[in-house]
């Protein structure tokens, strides 16, 4: 395992690094009071400031990197991490560079296994950062953790299917120039458990579907990234070219999404937890507490000791999945993606615990990017499966494993 940066991943990431230097960071504060001033609170890509990030990426050629084949920049996985990390220590990076989840999911979905037609619809909008789009699995009748349990029927009615359930926690949704849905539901509830779910295209203003209301993550709506919604499908009806593969097809097509999914998430949150240990080490040596700087008191050395040393581990570990994925594929680095979706969460969460810690009541507040991203990392313990299914699913590869070597 080589993990040093080749020529393409240094010019990528000393032009990356400039980009969040002169303009990134620079436009945070710019971005909040510009999208709480519009006509709209959830249109984020309609606010000024973000259009001028975005047409800055796409003429520093930081457009879509996240996209291996022919659509993006072509990079591997360990090409892509550690510019995702840097990505990942402004909320408004990936989103900049067209490199934000859901759209990068829905955009890899509608690549491995869209039509023609449904590429040229979609797909193309998409990578243009014409459009957003959001990926509807989760539903609030079922425990979703389990994607079989998925309940939305989608029943065959000559040429149309027809759609009835309800979704929730949908990302991306508010936002008003989310036009497209990919929907999971059931084709047939009698099938084997892994054949019974399908995934059909459902556009935004088709009759029956109602947007109901955005979902608060510890107070937070999250409209700087167009929320998380509630979905109602009441008959909806779409033809049946809307189909996404086959039908039995649904959930190994979610399989194929999450892979590349879970790893993009831990590597933008490593930036995180950069961005963490830098704030509370300022912090740290800015203020003064019973008559010396609290960078000098015991207990918050040693949390700035603990955050490097469990950061180094954590990038390392994420390292050796991007390898393992670009050299032996997806199915082969299971364990680790399963590992480092158990790790990441927890290390960076702790990390940024004590950030806040440091902060004093700062921390807590909207005067720093600590809460808002304590919240989004708390989250990502649920998205893309949680926490205790990923470690009973790695127990039990693990079971065997030994079992093989007796």
């Amino acid at each position: 395992m080589d993990f040093s940066f080749d020529a393409r991943t240094e010019e990528l990431r000393a032009e990356l690094l400039d980009f969040m230097d002169r303009h990134v960071y620079a436009a945070e504060e710019v971005f909040r009071e510009q999208l709480e001033s519009s006509g709209d609170h959830w249109a984020w890509d309609a606010v000024p400031v973000m259009g001028e990030l975005r047409a800055e990426a796409r003429r520093r050629g930081l457009w879509n990197l996240f996209d291996p084949g022919e659509h993006g920049a072509g990079l591997t996985n360990l090409q892509y991490a550690p510019l995702a990390e840097i990505s990942g220590r402004s909320h408004l990076a990936p989103a900049a560079m067209n490199c934000a989840a859901p759209d990068t999911g829905n955009m890899e979905v509608l690549s491995m296994f869209g039509t023609p037609e449904q590429q040229k619809e979609w797909l193309e909008p998409l990578l243009d950062g014409t459009i957003r789009s959001a990926f509807a699995m989760t539903e609030p009748a079922v425990a979703s953790s389990d994607a079989t349990n998925i309940e939305l029927s989608i029943v065959r009615d000559g040429d149309e299917y027809v759609l009835n359930g309800r979704k929730w926690w949908i990302t991306g949704a508010m936002n008003p120039n989310c036009r497209i849905f990919i929907v999971m539901g059931k084709t047939d509830p009698t099938a084997d458990r892994h054949r019974q779910q399908s995934m059909v295209l459902v556009p935004r203003d088709v009759p029956g579907l109602e947007v109901k209301r955005g979902m608060h993550v510890f107070g937070y709506d999250d409209h700087d990234h167009g929320g998380h919604a509630e979905l109602v499908f009441t008959d909806v009806r779409v033809p049946v070219t809307n189909l996404i593969g086959e039908e039995g097809a649904g959930f190994a097509i979610a399989q194929a999404r999450l892979g590349p999914g879970r790893i993009h998430h831990c590597m933008r949150s490593i930036g995180v937890a950069e961005r963490a240990i830098e704030l509370m080490c300022a912090r740290a040596a800015s203020r003064v507490a019973f008559g010396k700087p609290i960078a000098d008191q015991g207990v918050v050395r040693d949390w700035i000791a603990e955050s490097r040393v469990r950061i180094e581990q954590l990038r390392l570990l994420v390292l050796k999945t991007a390898w393992l994925m670009d050299t032996v594929g997806n199915k082969g680095a299971h364990t680790e993606i399963q590992a480092i979706k158990i790790a990441t969460p927890a290390t960076v969460q702790w990390i940024l615990d004590k950030a806040i810690q440091v902060h004093g009541a700062g921390g807590l507040s909207q005067d720093f990017p600590l809460a808002a991203a304590y919240a989004g990392i708390r989250t990502l313990r649920f998205a893309d499966g949680p926490d205790e299914v990923h470690k009973n699913a790695l127990a039990r590869a693990e079971l065997r494993r030994q079992e093989a070597r007796r």
